[in-house]
């Protein structure tokens, strides 16, 4: 997959993983009660950010990483068509 959008400083480009359709106890859930997912993987990695010092921070996000991330996280866009999550590294909390 070629994408383009490619991310600056310490950002991190995710696509999120679809929301299930039915819950746990297996209901059926429509669209209004599903929960944003807060799982996604990393299609897109930027360099990394300058320290204070000046020396290039590297990335510890990889691309095909699946990360954990926080709820209210990151800026939702749509490039060709497709869903993503444009966030700060330090927004992601784990990586799966």
């Amino acid at each position: 997959m070629s994408l383009n959008l490619k991310p600056l400083a310490d950002r991190v480009v995710v696509e999120p993983l679809e929301a299930d359709d039915v819950s746990t106890g297996g209901i059926i859930l429509p669209d209004t009660a599903k929960e944003k997912p807060q799982q996604g993987t990393v299609v897109a990695v930027g360099p990394g950010k300058h320290s204070d010092a000046g020396t290039l921070v590297e990335m510890s996000v990889k691309i095909g990483d699946k990360v954990l991330y926080g709820k209210f996280s990151g800026t939702e866009v749509t490039v060709d068509g497709n869903d993503y999550l444009i966030m700060r590294e330090n927004d992601i909390l784990a990586i799966l």
